[in-house]
Parts: C-alpha cells; structure tokens; sequence
C-alpha cells in the first residue's frame, strides 16, 4: 500500500511539473518547450525529450560555474536544429529538459535562450520573460549571457554560419597556444609565454616563437604583456611584431595610465592585438572589457557575458566590479573618439572627392579687370612732392636764386637739368599661386644732372614696384639708387 501511495505520488509530481513547465516554458511554433523536471521523461507519440546537463559541461576556474563556451554553444545550436528539421521528429513537440541543480539549469537555460536569440531572432528581454514567467529564478548571468549574444550578432563578433569549431577548440586547448579571438580580427586573448618551450608538472609552456607562425596567419602586429617579465620582448619585435609591456600586479585591477596606454595600443596598431597576462584571464579580460565598452558600448555585463563565452575564466573578483565603475566612463571616451574618427573621415571624404574631380584650368581674368584690381590695391600709395623737386645750376654753385635767369640762362637750365617721369604698366602671365595671372606696376622717377664743362652728371633714381596677383597678394619694392659719372 505504502509503496502505491508513493508511486501515485512520484507520478503526479511529474505531471505537475511537466505541465508546469510546458504553460511556462518558451515556446516556438508551439514546438518547442523548456522544462525543469525532476525525473528523466519518456518519449511519446508526439513528444521528444532531451537534455544536455551531462553532455555539456562547463569546467570550473575559480569556483565558477558558467556560461560554456562558443564551441559548447556551436554545436547545441547546431544539435537542436537537426532536430527541429528532421523527420522522425517533424511532428513532434520538443522539450529540452534540465534538472533542479541550479548551476546545470542556468547553463540550459543561456543554451536554449542563446538558440531563441541567434536563430529565432527574438529580443534578450522577450526571452528571458518566457524562461522566468511562473518560475524559479535562475542563477545572474543566464540574461547578461543573452544580451551579450545579442549584442555580438549585432557588431559581427558572431557568426555561426561562418564559424570554425574545430579550430576554436584546437588552439583553446593548452598544448596548442590556449588562445581566444575576443573581438575576431582584433583582439585575441592567451596565456603568457614562457622563456622556451617544455612541459612543466604536466603543463606545457610556449616559447615567443611558438606563436609565431599563428600571429603572422591572422595578421597579429602588436603583443601587449600585462605580468612580469618572464621571457625577453624583443624576441617578438625580431620577428617583426610591436611589443608592450603594462605590467600591474595578478588579480589587480588597472590604473588609469595602463587603461589609457592599452586603449591607445589598440586603437593604433596596424594589425590584430594579441594580450596576456599569466594565464590569459583576469587581467586580459579586464583591458580588454574596457576596449568593448568604450568603443561598441557594451554594458559591464554584456562585456563580462561575452568575454567569458569566448574565454571562460576570464575576468574575476574585484575585476567585475571594476568594470561597472568603468563603464560611464568608457562609453564618454567613446563618443569623443567617435566624434573625432567621424570628423576625420569627412574631411578625407571631402578630399578625396576634390581629387576625383577633373582639373579644369582657372578663367583668366581680362587685362581692364587686372589693371582696376591692380589700381583699387594702390589707393593708399602715394608720391610726395619733394621727390620731383629740381634744382639748378646755380644752386649747385652757390649763387643766388634770387636774381632773375635771363633767356640764355633759362634755356641753360633746361638744357642741363632734365626731370624724368616714366610711368609703365605690363601685364604677365607668370605662375603666381593657384591661379597663374600676375601684374605688375613699375613706376619709376629719375632725376638727371649734368654740367656742360665738365660732362659730368648726375643721376637720382626711384623705383617703385607693386606686384598684385589675382590671389589678392600685393608686394611693394621701393629702391633708391645714386649714380656719380
């Protein structure tokens, strides 16, 4: 009897539970179901059941639990597809379970929420209501884990159709480099070099040669060692790489000198960047989390959601927290830079335009416009008198001036002492700036002296010269010259 009550009971704590989590569950198409449940179901004529606490498990860092990582989320997207598309189960509802242990329940749930984001391209927000509605909470980061996916698909970061699984989990592995692409083509994360390759208490090390061939592969340009000094840099710069040292102590957070001499590492560097640390985690994450939200606007728990799905372990403790401080900050930084970049380019927009644009020769302006510019630009020069000012031979030789000259004395005068004013305007076509026309005024007064008896003389010259050219430029040479005979 005891053991019939105990039956009916287990059995009608599975059906409450089962339809529970089918009123509750995210639904797709009326197909697709989530359910906590606290026995193994059994197939149906119209339901399939699966799970995947056992087959995908995340391995623990720093007592940590989640999320899995890419290759992990890869291949489930890839697992539930195949069962939505395929025949035997066309028909019937499927209903991915877990179980009570919480750890486990928050990893199914960022799996199959990721799979509602990526492929059924629903909102971080509408998904985690259908997976919290009528029931227990989860554990924190199965939404931060959500958005951040969102947010990836949004700049590119993810892209399953185009992604490699065997080659991600090829080099996360620890003999093979243990590396991460954080932001593809950018950032990649790994742990740090060693001074030559070996196996140390059954842990390989790597040599600065060892990534070498990987780095020139993905066009790696700049290597930033954030912990101390355990192999010589310059064995990366002989290999053609920049290498930059930002040294803060091992589960720290940085200064604002280190954050800013990354940022500007990285914004930069030619090629990709690759960082690290010891293990390529804490300190890593953490500069590269401030990268994110600066520049792609990442909350701190979008930035820590993704960064650990790409690399787990990365970023703990004290670090987290710092980059919630951060992140007002980061994202101010980021519109100046923004602002600037944006500036820049429709400058070299604009410039490149002009140069496309066939080079046509600038009209020539006529001769009466040259010369009413030329003369406009004259107005404020003027010619004092005393400069055409004459004086006789009598004056030369001491005599009065009072006395009137007589005829011959005149004709004397005006024989001997000739005034000379010479006014002459030519008009070039010399280069001259963008334009290519150039005038020039020359005016010039000569004062001549000259004794018959003697045949000497003497001669004062003026020189004035204004150039004024269709660029509106005006130069003025003014020279005085003496010549004794």
């Amino acid at each position: 009897m005891d053991d019939a009550i105990l039956t009916y009971c287990l059995t009608a704590v599975r059906a409450c539970v089962c339809v529970f989590a089918l009123v509750c569950a995210f639904v797709h198409t009326d197909r697709l179901y989530f359910a906590t449940l606290l026995v193994k179901p059994k197939n149906t004529s119209r339901t399939h059941y699966f799970s995947t606490d056992e087959e995908f498990v995340y391995e623990s860092f720093y007592g940590d639990f989640g999320p899995l990582n890419l290759a992990m989320l890869y291949r489930y997207c890839c697992k539930l597809t195949q069962k939505l598309k395929c025949h035997s189960t066309a028909k019937k509802t499927l209903v991915h379970y877990t179980g009570c242990e919480q750890r486990k329940r928050a990893n199914a749930a960022v799996l199959i929420g990721a799979y509602a984001v990526i492929y059924l391209k629903r909102s971080p927000e509408e998904v985690y209501r259908s997976l919290t509605s009528n029931s227990q909470p989860y554990l924190p980061f199965s939404n931060i884990t959500q958005s951040s996916l969102f947010q990836a698909l949004q700049f590119g970061f993810l892209d399953f159709d185009h992604f490699d699984v065997e080659e991600y989990e090829h080099y996360e592995r620890v003999e093979n480099g243990d590396l991460n692409w954080i932001l593809p083509g950018k950032i990649l994360a790994f742990s740090g070099p060693h001074p030559r390759s070996k196996i140390e208490n059954g842990y390989p090390l790597h040599a600065p040669e060892a990534y070498l061939q990987y780095f020139r592969r993905h066009r790696v340009t700049d290597v930033v060692r954030l912990n101390r000094k355990l192999y010589d840099g310059r064995r990366f710069e002989e290999a053609g790489l920049q290498h930059h040292d930002l040294y803060f102590l091992d589960g720290t957070t940085p200064s604002d000198i280190i954050t800013r001499r990354f940022l500007h590492i990285c914004e930069s560097a030619e090629g990709a960047v690759a960082v690290h640390c010891k293990a390529g985690l804490g300190r890593t994450g953490t500069l590269i989390g401030c990268y994110l939200m600066k520049h792609y606007r990442f909350t701190a728990g979008e930035t820590l959601g993704w960064i650990r799905t790409c690399r787990p372990g990365s970023v703990i403790g004290p670090q987290q927290s710092y980059l919630e401080e951060k992140q007002s900050s980061m994202w101010v930084q980021g519109d100046v830079h923004h602002s600037k970049q944006k500036a820049l380019q429709q400058r070299l927009h604009r410039r490149r335009q002009l140069q496309l644009q066939p080079q046509s020769p600038a009209p020539s302006p006529s001769s009466q416009e040259v010369v009413s510019r030329l003369l406009s630009s004259m107005d404020h020069l003027s010619v004092k008198p005393t400069l055409c000012k004459s004086y006789s031979l009598d004056e030369v030789r001491g005599r009065s001036p009072s006395a009137p000259p007589s005829t011959n004395q005149m004709a004397e005068s005006q024989q001997e002492v000739t005034l000379y004013l010479q006014h002459l305007i030519r008009l070039n076509t010399n280069t001259c700036g963008p334009v290519g026309v150039h005038v020039c005024l020359c005016m010039s007064l000569r004062v001549r002296v000259s004794c018959p008896s003697t045949h000497a003389h003497a001669c004062t010259s003026l020189h004035v010269h204004v150039c004024v050219c269709a660029c509106a430029c005006v130069c003025m040479c003014l020279c005085m010259c003496v010549c004794l005979g």
